[in-house]
């Protein structure tokens, strides 16, 4: 079993990079304003994450899975993300990353970013483009707090020795069962309910909260 000192689990949509994955996705299917809109009511918790997931991806019907090569040619990586898991793994840590955006795209950019495991949806296809729905269980709030919990347990890391960094609601209940949660470029009920608020958009700042 591999061990480390600690363990550090980001999400990804706006905290790992610093674009929302389905919009860009939504873009190729020109209805980014209505997933945009839903995305921001999800992220304020105003609406289940789980139905709200369900109803942007149906938007998605019909884009073709081509279109994953230019949304991953669009993703912007946070400021200091490399710097962060550079410095995580310096001391003996691990980098998670538990989204509910998707493995099509996260497949790509967590390792080139650092990232050692990650966890995230998956998108049905027919003949080569999108379905609409989302293949198997969804990735929400509470699927990211177990995976926090089991992602410790398998690296042999105390509950007081993980950090989870992130930005909506679906975030919060991983940042309650973490030793330490950070709200990241976050929305005010997060913000309210973490144990720090980082304020620049920068991960780096997240270094000196290392273990």
């Amino acid at each position: 079993m591999t061990t480390a000192r600690f363990l550090v689990v980001l999400d990804a949509d706006s905290t790992l990079i610093r674009n929302e994955v389905i919009e860009l996705l939504a873009d190729e299917a020109g209805r980014r304003a209505e997933v945009q809109a839903a995305t921001e009511a999800a992220m304020r918790g105003e609406v289940d994450f789980a139905a709200s997931l369900r109803s942007r991806v149906a938007a998605l019907e019909g884009v073709p899975v081509a279109a994953f090569a230019r949304v991953r040619a669009r993703i912007e990586p946070t400021p200091g993300v490399r710097e962060l898991t550079a410095a995580v793994h310096d001391r003996g840590g691990v980098v998670g990353v538990v989204s509910g955006g998707f493995h099509e795209i996260l497949d790509e950019v967590a390792p080139a970013l650092g990232v050692d495991r990650w966890r995230a949806n998956r998108l049905h296809t027919v003949d080569g483009v999108l379905s609409g729905r989302v293949d198997g269980e969804i990735v929400d709030g509470r699927a990211k707090a177990a995976s926090l919990r089991a992602w410790a347990e398998d690296l042999g890391v105390a509950r007081h020795a993980t950090i989870a960094i992130g930005d909506g609601a679906n975030d919060l209940p991983m940042m309650a069962v973490a030793g330490l949660g950070l709200a990241f470029n976050a929305k005010p009920a997060v913000r309210e309910a973490a144990s720090l608020v980082v304020g620049p958009q920068d991960l780096a700042e997240v270094i000196p909260l290392l273990p």
